[in-house]
């Protein structure tokens, strides 16, 4: 089996697996970063977003070999610095009921976030819409992007 670097949360890391594997088993099953959920398995409910170079994509329909010598940023990663103000205004507007999509959902924010730190509506609202809630938090994510953005939260 072939063996491929990845650059994961600032960590070089190796994995001996087959390269059409996606990148969501590779970083659950065999780096143990569990903080990316599956959901659908098929790209459609974005729970499972990372970063890869910079953009949101969903680590299920990414294969190993296609992200090898990419820099990948996880839940886990962003995690690092809890004071990020994304965390700060989730916790603050209890946005987490179940919890199980909002690696995803804070992942995709802050792409937008670093591609566009005062996006406009719209480009929330097509954005964030790409990533699907089982419990409907919707109204609280909303909610604490507003606050986000308008610099309640820091």
């Amino acid at each position: 089996m072939p063996k491929y670097s990845l650059n994961v949360n600032g960590v070089k890391r190796t994995v001996d697996v087959d390269g059409d594997t996606p990148l969501l088993w590779v970083l659950r099953d065999n780096l143990q970063l569990t903080g990316t959920k599956y959901s659908c398995g098929v790209g459609l409910c974005s729970t499972c977003v990372v970063h890869i170079d910079g953009y949101a994509e969903r680590s299920c329909s990414v294969y190993v070999k296609d992200a090898a010598g990419k820099s990948i940023l996880t839940i886990e990663g962003l995690a690092e610095n809890p004071d990020h103000p994304i965390f700060k205004a989730w916790i603050d507007q209890e946005v987490s009921q179940c919890g199980y999509c909002q690696p995803g959902q804070i992942m995709t924010l802050a792409a937008l976030m670093n591609e566009s730190p005062k996006p406009t509506e719209q480009q929330i609202e097509d954005t964030m819409s790409g990533v699907l809630c089982r419990c409907g938090t919707y109204p609280r994510i909303k909610k604490a992007i507003d606050k986000l953005l308008s610099g309640e939260v820091k």
